[in-house]
């Protein structure tokens, strides 16, 4: 099983897609082992954008995931890196397929109401970034038992 890193952004809390976006993760197969509601800091949101330290729109980009709450989860499934990136959607929902997340809900490319790790090895970082290792749970879900 794999495991990766996905929250929800402020304007995602703010129209209250919480349980539309945490359903379809669900939907798909793939076990929340760990989730809870937040501020990020601001150590906590360099930590995890630092390969764009120094873009355009780092600053913004920072200002915005610490505006608010935000919801912290981790993952698991078979694949679960590329099925989540796969669910989410292109960063720009207009580039992004009908029937994603950031498809159907997304409004812009900059606050695109998803982030999801897009390897294993950064999922590894960014879920150290928000989670101890004894907040994550190991439980069995119905699919288990197909896999």
């Amino acid at each position: 099983m794999e495991r990766t890193f996905v929250y929800l952004k402020p304007n995602t809390i703010k129209r209250q897609l919480i349980g539309k976006v945490l359903s379809r993760f669900e939907k798909r197969g793939l076990k929340i082992v760990a989730m809870k509601m937040v501020h990020m800091s601001d150590y906590q949101a360099e930590e995890l954008y630092q390969e764009h330290k120094g873009l355009d729109f780092y600053e913004p980009l920072l200002k915005f995931v610490t505006s608010g709450p935000i919801v912290v989860m981790v993952l698991e499934g078979p694949r679960a890196v590329e099925l989540v990136r796969h669910t989410i959607g292109k960063t720009d929902p207009l580039e992004a397929e009908s029937g994603s997340i950031r498809g159907d809900y997304g409004v812009t490319v900059r606050k695109n109401i998803v982030h999801a790790s897009d390897s294993v090895e950064n999922a590894e970082r960014e879920i150290s970034i928000f989670f101890e290792e004894n907040e994550l749970c190991t439980y069995s879900i119905r699919l288990d038992d197909l896999l």
